[in-house]
Protein backbone atom coordinates (compact mmCIF):
# COMPACT_ATOMS: atom_id res chain seq x y z
CA UNK A 1 0.00 0.00 0.00
CA UNK A 2 1.39 3.40 -0.95
CA UNK A 3 2.30 5.98 1.48
CA UNK A 4 0.14 9.24 2.41
CA UNK A 5 2.22 11.94 1.60
CA UNK A 6 1.15 14.71 4.52
CA UNK A 7 2.27 18.24 2.78
CA UNK A 8 -0.49 20.16 1.30
CA UNK A 9 -0.08 21.61 -2.60
CA UNK A 10 1.47 24.53 -2.84
CA UNK A 11 0.86 25.43 -6.11
CA UNK A 12 -2.62 24.96 -5.12
CA UNK A 13 -2.35 26.75 -1.94
CA UNK A 14 -0.20 29.40 -4.40
CA UNK A 15 -3.05 30.04 -6.98
CA UNK A 16 -6.10 30.63 -4.22
CA UNK A 17 -3.89 33.27 -2.13
CA UNK A 18 -3.07 34.61 -5.39
CA UNK A 19 -6.72 35.11 -6.93
CA UNK A 20 -8.21 35.82 -3.53
CA UNK A 21 -5.54 39.15 -3.15
CA UNK A 22 -5.95 40.48 -7.16
CA UNK A 23 -9.56 39.82 -5.94
CA UNK A 24 -9.98 42.11 -2.86
CA UNK A 25 -7.66 44.66 -5.19
CA UNK A 26 -9.89 44.52 -8.03
CA UNK A 27 -13.03 45.04 -5.82
CA UNK A 28 -11.58 48.06 -4.40
CA UNK A 29 -11.09 49.69 -7.77
CA UNK A 30 -14.05 48.09 -9.37
CA UNK A 31 -16.05 49.87 -6.17
CA UNK A 32 -14.97 53.02 -5.58
CA UNK A 33 -17.03 55.05 -7.56
CA UNK A 34 -20.01 53.30 -6.45
CA UNK A 35 -19.03 52.92 -2.66
CA UNK A 36 -18.70 56.93 -3.27
CA UNK A 37 -21.75 57.45 -4.98
CA UNK A 38 -24.28 55.00 -2.88
CA UNK A 39 -22.51 55.23 0.59
CA UNK A 40 -19.88 58.20 0.51
CA UNK A 41 -17.21 56.15 1.34
CA UNK A 42 -15.02 54.73 -1.65
CA UNK A 43 -13.84 51.88 0.33
CA UNK A 44 -17.17 50.86 1.09
CA UNK A 45 -16.96 47.08 -1.01
CA UNK A 46 -13.52 46.86 -0.12
CA UNK A 47 -13.39 46.53 3.41
CA UNK A 48 -16.46 44.49 3.11
CA UNK A 49 -14.47 42.05 0.93
CA UNK A 50 -11.48 42.26 3.20
CA UNK A 51 -13.63 40.94 6.28
CA UNK A 52 -15.69 38.35 3.69
CA UNK A 53 -12.07 37.13 3.00
CA UNK A 54 -10.73 37.23 6.39
CA UNK A 55 -13.72 34.86 7.81
CA UNK A 56 -13.02 32.44 4.79
CA UNK A 57 -9.85 32.32 5.00
CA UNK A 58 -10.26 30.96 8.90
CA UNK A 59 -12.88 28.99 7.39
CA UNK A 60 -10.56 27.74 5.02
CA UNK A 61 -7.67 26.99 7.27
CA UNK A 62 -9.93 24.97 9.61
CA UNK A 63 -10.90 22.45 6.76
CA UNK A 64 -7.37 22.06 5.39
CA UNK A 65 -6.22 21.00 8.97
CA UNK A 66 -9.20 18.51 9.54
CA UNK A 67 -9.43 15.60 7.84
CA UNK A 68 -11.36 15.89 5.05
CA UNK A 69 -13.14 12.45 5.69
CA UNK A 70 -14.26 13.60 9.46
CA UNK A 71 -17.34 15.43 7.53
CA UNK A 72 -18.41 12.75 5.93
CA UNK A 73 -20.92 11.71 8.84
CA UNK A 74 -22.44 14.76 8.81
CA UNK A 75 -23.42 15.00 5.15
CA UNK A 76 -27.09 14.31 5.50
CA UNK A 77 -26.91 16.31 8.21
CA UNK A 78 -25.87 19.24 6.46
CA UNK A 79 -27.95 18.51 3.31
CA UNK A 80 -31.23 18.93 5.54
CA UNK A 81 -29.88 22.39 6.64
CA UNK A 82 -29.66 23.42 3.62
CA UNK A 83 -33.17 22.45 2.66
CA UNK A 84 -34.72 23.81 5.66
CA UNK A 85 -32.64 27.70 4.88
CA UNK A 86 -34.20 27.13 1.43
CA UNK A 87 -37.38 27.48 3.13
CA UNK A 88 -36.65 29.85 5.24
CA UNK A 89 -35.41 32.11 2.30
CA UNK A 90 -39.17 31.59 1.08
CA UNK A 91 -41.06 32.97 3.90
CA UNK A 92 -41.98 36.59 3.50
CA UNK A 93 -40.28 38.84 6.08
CA UNK A 94 -37.32 35.94 6.67
CA UNK A 95 -35.96 36.07 2.96
CA UNK A 96 -34.55 38.91 1.93
CA UNK A 97 -35.06 40.52 -1.56
CA UNK A 98 -32.31 41.59 -3.55
CA UNK A 99 -31.83 42.18 -7.51
CA UNK A 100 -35.32 40.80 -7.80
CA UNK A 101 -34.56 37.30 -5.93
CA UNK A 102 -35.50 36.67 -2.86
CA UNK A 103 -32.07 34.18 -1.48
CA UNK A 104 -30.60 35.92 1.50
CA UNK A 105 -31.49 35.86 5.12
CA UNK A 106 -30.05 37.98 7.47
CA UNK A 107 -29.89 40.91 10.00
CA UNK A 108 -28.58 44.28 9.17
CA UNK A 109 -26.24 44.38 6.66
CA UNK A 110 -24.76 40.98 7.45
CA UNK A 111 -26.29 38.17 5.30
CA UNK A 112 -26.00 34.82 3.83
CA UNK A 113 -27.32 33.30 0.90
CA UNK A 114 -28.48 29.73 1.31
CA UNK A 115 -28.64 28.32 -2.70
CA UNK A 116 -24.43 28.49 -2.55
CA UNK A 117 -24.13 26.26 0.73
CA UNK A 118 -26.51 24.11 -0.98
CA UNK A 119 -24.18 23.59 -3.40
CA UNK A 120 -21.26 22.68 -1.34
CA UNK A 121 -23.34 20.30 0.55
CA UNK A 122 -25.06 18.73 -2.34
CA UNK A 123 -21.67 18.08 -3.52
CA UNK A 124 -20.83 16.15 0.11
CA UNK A 125 -23.63 14.27 0.09
CA UNK A 126 -23.70 12.93 -3.59
CA UNK A 127 -19.80 12.28 -2.71
CA UNK A 128 -20.65 10.05 -0.02
CA UNK A 129 -23.66 8.18 -1.27
CA UNK A 130 -21.56 7.46 -4.25
CA UNK A 131 -18.57 6.24 -2.07
CA UNK A 132 -21.11 4.15 -0.26
CA UNK A 133 -23.03 2.86 -2.81
CA UNK A 134 -20.85 2.31 -5.91
CA UNK A 135 -22.24 -0.19 -7.71
CA UNK A 136 -25.66 1.21 -7.76
CA UNK A 137 -25.42 4.46 -9.83
CA UNK A 138 -25.37 1.87 -12.76
CA UNK A 139 -29.34 1.41 -12.09
CA UNK A 140 -31.83 4.66 -13.25
CA UNK A 141 -34.44 3.19 -11.06
CA UNK A 142 -32.62 2.61 -7.32
CA UNK A 143 -29.65 4.63 -8.16
CA UNK A 144 -29.40 7.75 -10.05
CA UNK A 145 -33.10 8.30 -9.59
CA UNK A 146 -33.82 8.79 -6.20
CA UNK A 147 -30.42 10.67 -6.82
CA UNK A 148 -31.86 12.67 -9.51
CA UNK A 149 -34.77 13.69 -7.08
CA UNK A 150 -32.95 14.96 -4.62
CA UNK A 151 -31.07 17.21 -6.92
CA UNK A 152 -34.01 18.42 -8.98
CA UNK A 153 -35.82 19.68 -5.76
CA UNK A 154 -33.30 21.37 -4.31
CA UNK A 155 -33.04 23.10 -7.42
CA UNK A 156 -36.51 23.49 -7.79
CA UNK A 157 -36.41 25.56 -4.23
CA UNK A 158 -33.87 27.54 -5.47
CA UNK A 159 -35.65 28.14 -8.57
CA UNK A 160 -38.46 29.69 -6.41
CA UNK A 161 -36.49 32.51 -5.53
CA UNK A 162 -36.03 32.77 -8.65
CA UNK A 163 -32.16 32.67 -8.94
CA UNK A 164 -31.37 29.93 -12.14
CA UNK A 165 -27.76 30.96 -12.08
CA UNK A 166 -27.06 29.59 -9.35
CA UNK A 167 -29.51 26.49 -9.23
CA UNK A 168 -27.99 25.86 -13.26
CA UNK A 169 -24.37 25.67 -11.60
CA UNK A 170 -25.47 23.15 -8.94
CA UNK A 171 -27.47 21.07 -11.24
CA UNK A 172 -24.36 20.78 -13.77
CA UNK A 173 -21.82 20.37 -10.77
CA UNK A 174 -23.66 17.31 -9.66
CA UNK A 175 -24.49 15.58 -13.27
CA UNK A 176 -20.17 15.99 -13.24
CA UNK A 177 -19.70 13.81 -10.35
CA UNK A 178 -22.43 11.22 -11.10
CA UNK A 179 -20.71 11.13 -14.86
CA UNK A 180 -17.05 10.69 -13.01
CA UNK A 181 -18.72 8.07 -10.76
CA UNK A 182 -19.74 5.81 -13.61
CA UNK A 183 -23.19 6.99 -14.92
CA UNK A 184 -24.35 4.98 -17.75
CA UNK A 185 -23.89 7.49 -21.04
CA UNK A 186 -27.26 6.14 -22.35
CA UNK A 187 -28.88 7.71 -18.79
CA UNK A 188 -27.55 11.29 -19.28
CA UNK A 189 -28.98 11.27 -23.17
CA UNK A 190 -31.88 11.00 -21.80
CA UNK A 191 -31.54 13.34 -18.75
CA UNK A 192 -29.89 15.68 -21.48
CA UNK A 193 -32.78 16.02 -23.71
CA UNK A 194 -35.05 16.05 -20.72
CA UNK A 195 -32.69 19.04 -19.25
CA UNK A 196 -32.65 20.89 -22.52
CA UNK A 197 -36.60 20.99 -22.80
CA UNK A 198 -36.79 21.99 -19.17
CA UNK A 199 -34.30 24.65 -19.49
CA UNK A 200 -35.85 26.12 -22.68
CA UNK A 201 -39.54 26.19 -20.59
CA UNK A 202 -37.74 28.01 -17.34
CA UNK A 203 -36.69 30.71 -20.28
CA UNK A 204 -39.89 30.77 -22.37
CA UNK A 205 -41.83 30.75 -18.62
CA UNK A 206 -39.81 34.42 -17.66
CA UNK A 207 -39.93 37.50 -20.10
CA UNK A 208 -36.56 38.93 -18.68
CA UNK A 209 -34.92 35.53 -19.47
CA UNK A 210 -35.78 35.52 -23.20
CA UNK A 211 -34.77 39.58 -22.97
CA UNK A 212 -31.24 38.11 -22.19
CA UNK A 213 -31.28 35.54 -25.10
CA UNK A 214 -32.67 38.28 -27.59
CA UNK A 215 -29.70 40.72 -26.16
CA UNK A 216 -27.46 38.30 -26.39
CA UNK A 217 -28.01 37.60 -29.88
CA UNK A 218 -28.21 41.55 -31.03
CA UNK A 219 -27.65 43.68 -27.63
CA UNK A 220 -27.49 46.15 -30.09
CA UNK A 221 -31.41 45.66 -30.65
CA UNK A 222 -31.65 47.59 -27.19
CA UNK A 223 -28.34 48.72 -26.62
CA UNK A 224 -30.14 51.18 -23.77
CA UNK A 225 -31.71 48.27 -22.17
CA UNK A 226 -31.38 44.54 -22.20
CA UNK A 227 -28.34 44.51 -24.46
CA UNK A 228 -26.83 47.40 -22.25
CA UNK A 229 -24.07 45.08 -19.82
CA UNK A 230 -23.34 43.21 -22.62
CA UNK A 231 -22.19 46.13 -24.63
CA UNK A 232 -20.22 48.19 -21.54
CA UNK A 233 -18.40 44.85 -20.74
CA UNK A 234 -17.22 44.63 -24.60
CA UNK A 235 -16.76 48.58 -23.91
CA UNK A 236 -14.69 47.75 -21.12
CA UNK A 237 -12.55 45.00 -22.66
CA UNK A 238 -11.77 46.76 -26.02
CA UNK A 239 -9.14 49.55 -24.64
CA UNK A 240 -7.86 47.30 -22.52
CA UNK A 241 -5.88 46.01 -25.32
CA UNK A 242 -2.52 44.17 -24.60
CA UNK A 243 -1.20 46.12 -21.31
CA UNK A 244 -4.15 47.60 -20.13
CA UNK A 245 -5.38 51.03 -19.67
CA UNK A 246 -3.51 51.52 -16.01
CA UNK A 247 -4.98 50.51 -12.33
CA UNK A 248 -7.63 52.57 -11.47
CA UNK A 249 -8.29 53.84 -14.92
CA UNK A 250 -10.67 52.03 -15.67
CA UNK A 251 -13.94 54.43 -17.48
CA UNK A 252 -17.01 51.62 -17.67
CA UNK A 253 -16.78 51.70 -13.78
CA UNK A 254 -18.23 54.57 -13.85
CA UNK A 255 -21.76 54.21 -13.79
CA UNK A 256 -21.57 52.58 -17.13
CA UNK A 257 -21.20 48.91 -15.99
CA UNK A 258 -23.98 47.84 -13.22
CA UNK A 259 -22.23 46.92 -10.16
CA UNK A 260 -19.14 46.16 -11.47
CA UNK A 261 -17.65 44.78 -8.54
CA UNK A 262 -19.51 41.43 -8.87
CA UNK A 263 -20.78 40.19 -12.00
CA UNK A 264 -18.42 42.02 -14.76
CA UNK A 265 -15.44 42.40 -12.49
CA UNK A 266 -13.53 40.43 -15.10
CA UNK A 267 -14.17 43.32 -17.86
CA UNK A 268 -12.83 45.69 -15.25
CA UNK A 269 -9.09 43.83 -14.86
CA UNK A 270 -9.27 43.40 -18.57
CA UNK A 271 -9.71 47.21 -19.21
CA UNK A 272 -7.38 48.17 -16.32
CA UNK A 273 -4.99 45.09 -17.10
CA UNK A 274 -5.35 44.36 -20.68
CA UNK A 275 -4.67 41.09 -21.90
CA UNK A 276 -2.06 40.25 -20.00
CA UNK A 277 -4.07 40.41 -16.57
CA UNK A 278 -6.63 38.41 -18.02
CA UNK A 279 -4.34 35.82 -19.35
CA UNK A 280 -3.02 35.88 -15.63
CA UNK A 281 -6.13 35.22 -14.08
CA UNK A 282 -7.14 32.56 -16.16
CA UNK A 283 -3.87 31.24 -15.52
CA UNK A 284 -4.21 30.82 -12.18
CA UNK A 285 -7.88 29.15 -12.34
CA UNK A 286 -6.19 26.32 -14.85
CA UNK A 287 -3.32 25.76 -11.74
CA UNK A 288 -6.23 25.17 -9.43
CA UNK A 289 -8.11 22.83 -11.98
CA UNK A 290 -4.84 21.09 -12.94
CA UNK A 291 -4.08 20.44 -9.38
CA UNK A 292 -7.82 20.02 -7.92
CA UNK A 293 -7.74 17.02 -10.86
CA UNK A 294 -4.47 15.70 -10.12
CA UNK A 295 -6.17 15.84 -6.39
CA UNK A 296 -9.05 13.63 -7.04
CA UNK A 297 -6.54 11.30 -9.42
CA UNK A 298 -4.46 10.55 -6.35
CA UNK A 299 -7.43 10.43 -3.91
CA UNK A 300 -7.06 7.71 -1.31
CA UNK A 301 -10.71 7.41 -1.28
CA UNK A 302 -13.83 7.59 -3.59
CA UNK A 303 -14.99 9.66 -1.72
CA UNK A 304 -12.44 12.37 -1.83
CA UNK A 305 -12.15 11.54 -5.71
CA UNK A 306 -15.87 12.64 -5.32
CA UNK A 307 -15.32 15.55 -3.38
CA UNK A 308 -12.44 17.05 -5.25
CA UNK A 309 -14.15 16.61 -8.58
CA UNK A 310 -17.68 18.44 -7.37
CA UNK A 311 -15.47 20.93 -5.87
CA UNK A 312 -13.12 21.84 -9.15
CA UNK A 313 -16.46 21.14 -11.18
CA UNK A 314 -18.22 23.84 -9.08
CA UNK A 315 -15.25 26.33 -9.47
CA UNK A 316 -15.02 26.19 -12.95
CA UNK A 317 -18.43 25.88 -14.04
CA UNK A 318 -18.86 29.38 -12.64
CA UNK A 319 -15.92 30.73 -14.12
CA UNK A 320 -16.67 29.19 -17.67
CA UNK A 321 -20.18 31.05 -17.18
CA UNK A 322 -19.01 34.33 -16.35
CA UNK A 323 -16.12 34.45 -18.48
CA UNK A 324 -18.38 33.78 -21.23
CA UNK A 325 -20.88 35.93 -20.43
CA UNK A 326 -17.87 38.95 -19.66
CA UNK A 327 -17.07 38.36 -23.65
CA UNK A 328 -20.28 38.04 -25.39
CA UNK A 329 -20.39 33.85 -25.44
CA UNK A 330 -22.78 32.86 -23.36
CA UNK A 331 -26.24 35.38 -21.96
CA UNK A 332 -26.22 37.57 -19.28
CA UNK A 333 -27.05 34.95 -16.24
CA UNK A 334 -25.87 36.55 -12.56
CA UNK A 335 -22.80 34.28 -11.95
CA UNK A 336 -20.02 35.65 -9.90
CA UNK A 337 -16.58 35.25 -10.31
CA UNK A 338 -14.77 33.13 -7.86
CA UNK A 339 -12.32 34.10 -5.77
CA UNK A 340 -12.64 37.59 -7.25
CA UNK A 341 -16.27 38.73 -7.44
CA UNK A 342 -17.56 41.23 -4.24
CA UNK A 343 -19.73 38.90 -2.31
CA UNK A 344 -20.01 37.20 1.51
CA UNK A 345 -21.39 34.14 0.85
CA UNK A 346 -20.24 32.90 -2.43
CA UNK A 347 -16.24 34.07 -1.14
CA UNK A 348 -16.50 32.33 2.36
CA UNK A 349 -18.03 29.09 0.74
CA UNK A 350 -15.47 28.84 -2.27
CA UNK A 351 -12.75 29.41 0.62
CA UNK A 352 -13.96 26.64 2.81
CA UNK A 353 -14.93 24.36 -0.18
CA UNK A 354 -10.98 25.00 -1.18
CA UNK A 355 -9.62 24.12 2.11
CA UNK A 356 -11.77 20.72 1.83
CA UNK A 357 -9.69 20.39 -1.27
CA UNK A 358 -6.10 21.63 0.23
CA UNK A 359 -6.90 19.00 2.93
CA UNK A 360 -7.56 15.93 0.27
CA UNK A 361 -4.44 17.43 -1.36
CA UNK A 362 -1.81 16.72 1.75
CA UNK A 363 -3.38 12.75 1.77
CA UNK A 364 -3.25 11.80 -1.88
CA UNK A 365 -1.06 8.87 -2.65
CA UNK A 366 2.56 9.16 -3.01
CA UNK A 367 3.58 8.50 -6.97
Amino acid sequence: MSEKKKTADGLLLFAIGALLIIGVIMVYSASAAWGEYRFSDPYYFAKRQMLFAFVGVIGMTIMMHVDYWNWRRFTLLGLFICFGLLILVLIPGVGLVRGGAQSWIGVGAFSIQPSEFMKLAMIAFLAHWLAANPQKIQSFKTGLLPLLAIIFTAFGMIMLQPDLGTGAVMVATSFVILFVAGARVRHFAVMGGIGIAGFVGLIASAPYRIDRITSFMDPWSDPLGTGFQIIQSLYAIGPGGLFGMGFGESRQKYFYLPEPQTDFIFAVIAEEGGFIAGVAVISLFAIILWRGVRTALLAPDSFGTYLAVGIVGMLFIQVAINVGVVIGLIPVTGITLPLLSYGGSSLTLMLVALGILVNISSNVRSV
